[in-house]
């Protein structure tokens, strides 16, 4: 007997997928238009381990840890919220340009736009600026979103003037009340203390980001330096310090985080330990550093890096309100 699709309805039958077989098949599709996209290009499809002994150190994201035995013994370990730190091992070992289609996993990410465990695209590109970055992510966009939109043409916008466009404000140079009393003129509430960069973000998520690629794709560029994550910083026209990366925004959906990736390893400990220490404040599990990344920063070679929501894209590419409606079986149903 065949198997009786259902769309995203709740049925007692909870062994059918959440999406159609439509879907499926624009998923299928979409996996063979990228590998056609990166062989043209001369891009290596690589595979890294999904469990690894470290992960990553960021406070904003949760890892789901899991118990395994290496070589006899018991270890903990914790399954990738990106193949980043593996994929940075592979360029600084000789790699040239690499791309990977891959599952990632974030605890406790659920809803309309989210899912614990979701398929992710990232590629690195040695000798890339984020400009070249931009102009291939807008040629993949012109490959996948084809038969929605027809050409895309992408505009640049920074985040400071994001801000400043809707809210007046500079969320570079901003107080703390400054931001607290903006805030309170959008209605939004919640008391976050003294966490400046706090109310930065839900400033950012509730007034910026649902605006953002409506009439065309956006690239959301020059992030605060204090989210430069895995970045360089730089400075900016206006000589204002800022993190050396970019988002892609389409119809108010974040879709790919891009990195001018920061190859100094004393930096980059440096900023694992300040995450540790917040972490440490906030309660949060400390985790291990990734020594095996670090030794082999000073071997990478300078590049841009990007990794993109398929999930998400394959939403906008079928025009699906939810991330259930593109993936077979959501964490509630797996």
């Amino acid at each position: 007997m065949g198997c009786a699709w259902r769309a995203s309805s709740v049925s007692i039958l909870h062994y059918q997928p959440t999406c159609d077989l439509d879907a499926m098949r624009a998923r299928a599709n979409m996996y063979a238009q990228l590998r056609q996209f990166f062989a043209s290009r001369d891009v290596l499809e690589v595979e890294t381990p999904v469990l690894s002994q470290a992960g990553v150190t960021d406070v904003h994201l949760a890892s789901i840890q899991a118990q395994r035995h290496v070589l006899g013994k018991k270890a903990t370990h914790y399954l990738q919220t990106s193949p980043e730190f593996a994929m940075k091992r592979l360029l600084a070992s000789g790699s040239g340009p690499i791309y990977q289609i891959c599952k990632v996993f974030r605890d406790d990410e659920h809803g309309r736009k989210h899912n614990s465990e979701f398929t992710m695209l990232e590629w690195y590109r040695p000798g890339f600026s984020l400009k070249d970055l931009m102009f291939e992510v807008t040629d993949l966009l012109n490959v996948t979103l084809k038969q929605r939109f027809g050409e895309v043409r992408p505009t640049i916008l920074s985040y400071k003037h994001a801000f400043i466009d809707r809210l007046e404000l500079n969320p570079l140079q901003a107080s703390l009340q400054e931001l607290k009393d903006a805030c309170r003129r959008v209605g939004l509430s919640l008391d976050l203390g003294d966490d400046r960069l706090g109310y930065i973000d839900l400033l950012f998520s509730h007034i910026v980001e649902p605006s953002l690629g409506f009439d065309t794709p956006v690239f959301l560029t020059d992030f605060p330096p204090e989210m430069a994550s895995l970045a360089k910083t730089r400075i900016d026209d206006d000589g204002e310090l800022v993190a050396a990366r970019f988002e892609l925004y389409i119809e108010g959906l974040e879709l790919a985080n891009a990195y001018d990736e920061l190859i100094d390893a004393e930096v980059l400990r440096d900023r694992f330990e300040a995450d540790n220490a917040e972490r440490k404040k906030l309660d949060m599990h400390v985790m291990p550093i990734d020594e095996y990344l670090l030794a082999a920063l000073p071997n990478m070679p300078e590049c841009s890096g990007i990794a993109l929501g398929i999930d998400r894209l394959l939403m906008i590419a079928t025009q699906k309100m939810k991330l259930e409606q593109v993936v077979t079986f959501p964490a509630d149903i797996s």
